[in-house]
């Protein structure tokens, strides 16, 4: 059987759990059977039956389980949305639409060769840097500067920066690494990079501080930094450059905690998250992570049902705030139970190893850096969330890929999925004419 036919047999189970997850909401609210359900399981496939149709055509030789284990982290949002809100299941489908439509254009834009993309680094990069500071123009959401609105549509430009800073940082290290590797001095048992090649990395590191001081976005500061790293570990083999990396963060992340109160009140707040004072604090208070502890270990090991979540109780407050975002994650814990929870991060995981597989066989050093480093983004967005809303990090405002709501997480990690595919597919096909 081949990789097609493949992708095509696994993406069957993801339309039966969006058919199965529906008929579970349908039947905890109104106790019945609905041909709903049946309905949006057969939509549901027929999008994706359309990405499949533009893989096989333009892609036949890409993974074949990358995006179908992406379908099913999508289906695993839609039901939770529908579950949480109705209005929020429907713009996420609408964005799951637009999504893929991103998706095909990406692939039908750089399936002659997406190494094209090297000859416009600077540019790619320049873009990425200007979308990372528009939050500022806008207003802060917790005493974070996340989201730019246009118009009606509000969006988080970090998600699309994300791969901008990667391509760029995949297409110098391409160039530099044998001159990072041969022009290494050893000072005190440690090896350092030439200094005048220690640009990129004060760069990257100055750019992650930038992100922590004017729009305190501690998540995307850790995502891109840590996306840094893994590359220049992959590309010179080093691993004392990616410990220098790590010192710099560190030093730098002290200082900023030291004079900006909103990461201090963050950090504050993942130590003593059940403190009184900082429970009741409005802005960069520990309610949040607080009940995102009592949520989960509300689920126990097999989690209370669909539908059984205690979100809010009348018109109070939420119980647990940005359910749909930041916090579905816990939803999913409380009404699945920790085997729930654990199967979620499973699929994330498979994502991540067939990501870095990818890596590995490809042939030209530029596609092995961009693979690696889009698979690293990805794997380090579900950490930051993941060990957020479960108090292994400070909380952080990034959301759950393919799973929480929102357009532009949406739409950056299908062009994310897109480029991974590109570089499946050429290195695949080199493979079998080898």
């Amino acid at each position: 059987m081949n990789e097609r036919n493949r992708e095509l047999f696994a993406l069957i189970p993801a339309s039966l759990l969006v058919t199965a997850g529906f008929t579970a909401v349908f039947i905890q609210r109104n106790d019945l059977l609905s041909n709903l359900s049946l309905t949006y399981g057969l939509i549901f496939l027929a999008l994706c039956l359309a990405a499949h149709l533009v893989l096989r055509v333009t892609l036949p030789h890409a993974d074949p389980y990358l995006f179908a284990l992406v379908a099913v982290l999508a289906c695993f949002g839609l039901v939770m949305l529908y579950r949480l809100d109705e209005d929020f299941a429907r713009e996420q489908a609408q964005w799951f639409v637009v999504g893929l439509i991103f998706f095909a254009a990406t692939i039908i834009a750089l399936r002659a060769d997406h190494r094209v993309l090297e000859r416009y680094r600077y540019l790619i990069a320049s873009v990425g840097i200007v979308l990372l500071l528009l939050p500022r123009l806008g207003s802060p959401q917790n005493g974070a500067y996340l989201s730019f609105d246009m118009g009606p549509i509000a969006f988080q430009p970090a998600e699309l920066a994300k791969i901008a800073i990667v391509i760029f940082l995949a297409s110098y290290l391409r160039d530099t690494r044998q001159v990072l590797v041969v022009g290494a001095r050893r000072f005190l048992g440690i090896t350092f990079p030439p200094l005048k090649h220690l640009g990129p990395l004060l760069a990257v590191w100055g750019t992650a501080m930038v992100l922590l001081f004017v729009i305190q976005d501690l998540g995307s500061s850790l995502m891109f930094f840590g996306a840094f790293l893994a590359l220049v570990y992959v590309a010179t083999n080093r691993i004392s450059f990616v410990l220098i990396g790590l010192g710099l963060f560190a030093v730098g992340a002290r200082v900023l905690y030291a004079i900006r109160p909103t990461i201090e009140n963050r950090v504050e707040a993942w130590l003593h998250p059940f403190d009184p004072a900082l429970y009741d604090q409005q802005v960069g208070g520990s309610y949040q992570i607080a009940q995102s502890i009592f949520t989960q270990a509300d689920g126990g090991l097999f989690g209370r049902g669909f539908g059984q979540a205690a979100i809010q109780l009348g018109n109070d407050p939420p119980i647990l705030p940005a359910a749909h975002t930041d916090f579905i994650f816990p939803v999913i814990v409380n009404e699945l139970g920790l085997l729930g929870g654990v199967a979620v991060l499973l699929v994330y995981l498979l994502i991540v190893e067939r990501g870095f597989k990818t890596a590995m066989i490809a042939t030209d050093s530029f596609s092995k850096l961009l693979a690696t480093g889009l698979t690293a983004v990805l794997a380090l967005q579900v950490f930051v969330i993941v060990g957020g809303v479960t108090k292994l990090i400070p909380l952080t405002g990034v959301t759950l890929p393919f799973v929480s709501y929102g357009g532009s997480s949406i739409v950056a990690n299908f062009i994310l999925l897109a480029l991974l595919l590109l570089v499946s597919d050429r290195a695949r096909r080199e493979a079998q004419q080898a």
